[in-house]
């Protein structure tokens, strides 16, 4: 008989220090300066670490002749902003770089943006890459590539990778099928960990739509890495500016692979990871909802036997109906949802809108949150279709595209979130984005010598709109869901959370179980906070879903002790996931293996690990060494299945490791 069982271990801090933390090295700090002040300080314009073609000539042989200005100020006390400004004497094109140095992480970023000052159109502009650098081995190993994958909806997404990058070897990376999804597809994850001999350096793209990535090794010691929005070839129109996606670099030195790793957690966290009341998002549960006052007794039922969720979840088409009118498009029954466009609420279904529902659920402290698809108008007759076609670009399935790269479209998009925010009491925002993606309605928009500038124009326009939106409502906060986990680079990454993973979580797709393991395994390397939801309820399943954000549905009577026990559990387990990660076992999708991971805050002093054996496994114990703790210190340990607590020496659970016994039960 094969056997599913799983254990969940915390472990609790009896004394200890946090010396045992995570934290940058003064070597690395001065890594990350020297570096910085080779290429931006130097005289030389081929050390810059962005290039472009103008007029056919690289930037490289023209920018040190350029006028340029210089100027710098403190953004707070980590963080110091400088800029470098170019003018071309002769055709009045501006190209600014503004760079941030960080004072508490060896870490450097810069965009830069070009600017037509003239009165005349510009010659082209092509081949911009806001990331040109090259890299030095010496005579020592070669380079590693390290990465997970992108998310498509498959066991295999966020899949880590090791790439050795030998002479002459090249890879390279860009979202899958060109649909301008920023994280999508097995070569689209925006974030790497380059392994140089000595150390390395984590590089993230920032760029909501189709950027692309190459990294080339010579015939020598060297590796150029480009990255930047995947097509330029354009001329730009006098007032007309366009940037570059974001480049941050985090660097490390040593061999530690997972250390590195939790580096790039710990910055992530302190710089990227949006605020809202100065706080950081915090671990969450959520339920779905449809948003009306007759659900209430149901939820009140939810509380009282499962306990309270954080977030009361209005989807795109809760109990198959949706929340806006969408009876007049070309897609029926199911598939309603898909007739987006007209971003009212139905009368019919809400007569009084969302607002009482809402402040019922702030009156109970939770919140509510509401799903939006602006970007795809699926319906022809609806608002936008029939109000301002102008507005739209044809795309590849399921619907127009809404320009939001088109000033008008983009104030309208502002000013009607908002007051729907306002006037129906959003907590969350949630934003989709499903069909085929924006980028062949980008393509198709632009002519020969525009091409890229509709996506420019585009992602600098989603951008504003999200800082705009949470501008005008410091308390909203922003769900970044685009057919699951298809848009999460680190500018999307730092006005959002992934609440949505995934769409790889529903019962009906095989391995869905060990795949959501797996996710969890490959994504925490990058993002602490993530989510999904869980449509099981037997504990080895629920407990693969346990994350910073946890949700179930359909709360019955024969499930409701099971969602009890997981809402329960995941609440105790969310809160060390945004801990330092440690894999405590290799990767692995195979039903006979073992999969395990240990999360730490060693400034809290305590922990957590989680062990998975598959069913095809018949062995009863493992032992693993874990991580981050303090020799010195006692730690007591809690498992969910057994009664009382054991007591460990912190230097036992590193060097002999912890002995994981699983019994029949």
């Amino acid at each position: 008989m094969t056997l599913k069982r799983i254990f969940i271990i915390i472990v609790i801090l009896g004394c200890g220090s946090v010396c045992w933390a995570v934290s940058p090295t003064a070597q690395e700090q001065e890594m990350a300066r020297h570096w910085m002040a080779d290429r931006f300080e130097s005289k030389s314009a081929a050390l810059l670490p962005f290039s472009f073609l103008y007029d056919d000539k690289p930037s490289a042989s023209f920018l040190s002749e350029w006028n340029l200005q210089k100027s710098q100020k403190p953004l707070d006390k980590n963080r110091h902003s400088r800029t470098l400004v170019f003018q071309d004497p002769v055709t009045a094109l501006q190209v600014r770089c503004v760079i941030v140095e960080y004072a508490d992480y060896p870490a450097v970023e810069w965009t830069v943006y070009l600017k037509n000052t003239g009165s005349q159109d510009t010659p082209i502009l092509k081949d911009i890459q806001g990331l040109d650098a090259v890299f030095h081995r010496g005579q020592a190993s070669e380079f590693v590539l390290n990465g997970i994958k992108g998310d498509w909806t498959v066991a295999e997404g966020y899949q880590p990778y090791q790439i050795p990058l030998g002479p002459n070897a090249r890879k390279d990376f860009t979202p899958s099928n060109h649909l301008g999804k920023s994280s999508s597809g097995p070569d689209g994850w925006p974030y790497f960990n380059l392994q140089i001999p000595g150390g390395g350096v984590l590089i993230a793209v920032g760029w909501p739509g189709q950027w692309a990535a190459s990294f080339i090794h010579d015939a020598e010691d060297g590796l150029r890495i480009q990255a930047g929005q995947a097509l330029t070839h354009l001329v730009l129109k006098p007032g007309e500016e366009i940037r570059t996606p974001l480049i941050a670099m985090v660097f490390w030195q040593g061999t530690d692979i997972v250390r590195a790793q939790n580096l790039w957690r710990r910055w992530y966290m302190a710089h990227n990871m949006p605020r809202t009341n100065g706080q950081t998002q915090p671990p969450v549960t959520q339920i779905q909802v449809g948003g009306s006052m007759a659900e209430v007794p149901g939820i009140q039922k939810f509380i009282e036997t499962v306990g309270k969720p954080d977030i009361c979840w209005r989807d795109a088409g809760a109990g198959g109906t949706t929340w806006y009118p969408s009876s007049s498009g070309p897609y029926k029954d199911v598939l309603a949802w898909l007739n987006t466009g007209t971003w009212e609420i139905d009368p019919t279904l809400y007569p009084n809108g969302f607002k009482p529902f809402s402040d019922w659920v702030h009156s109970q402290g939770m919140q509510f949150l509401l799903w939006f698809e602006p970007e795809r108008v699926g319906d022809p007759n609806s608002w936008l279709g029939s109000n301002h076609p102008d507005w739209l670009m044809p795309g590849m399935g399921q619907g127009l595209i809404l320009n939001e790269g088109h000033p008008d479209a983009l104030r309208w998009l502002i000013d009607h979130v908002d007051g729907m925010v306002k006037s129906q009491g959003l907590d969350w925002y949630r934003e989709d984005m499903n069909g085929d993606g924006p980028m062949p309605a980008w393509r198709n928009h632009d002519t020969p010598d525009r091409q890229g500038i509709t996506e420019n124009h585009y992602v600098q326009g989603h951008l504003a709109f999200w800082d705009e939106l949470r501008r005008r409502n410091p308390h909203l906060r922003i769900d970044s869901c685009a057919s699951g986990g298809r848009r999460n680079d680190l500018e999307t990454m730092r006005r959002a959370v992934p609440l949505t993973r995934s769409d790889f979580q529903f019962a009906d797709m095989p391995g869905v179980v060990e795949g959501n393991q797996c996710h969890t395994y490959g994504l925490s390397f990058w993002l602490p906070f993530y989510g999904n939801g869980c449509y099981f309820y037997d504990p080895y399943s629920f407990r693969s879903f346990y994350m910073p954000l946890f949700g179930m549905g359909g709360m019955n009577q024969g499930n409701a002790q099971a969602q009890k026990q997981a809402y329960t559990e995941c609440r105790k387990v969310a809160p060390y996931m945004l801990g330092d990660y440690y894999p405590l076992t290799p990767y692995s999708l195979e039903l006979d293996q073992w999969i395990a991971w240990q999360f730490n805050r060693s400034e809290e002093g305590d922990g957590l690990v989680q062990v998975f054996r598959r069913s095809a496994n018949q062995e009863t114990s493992q032992t693993y060494r874990l991580s981050g703790l303090d020799p010195a210190a006692q730690y007591e340990l809690t498992n969910f299945d057994v009664e009382g607590t054991t007591s460990y020496g912190g230097g036992e659970l590193m060097e002999k490791g912890l002995s994981i016994v699983l019994m029949d039960c």
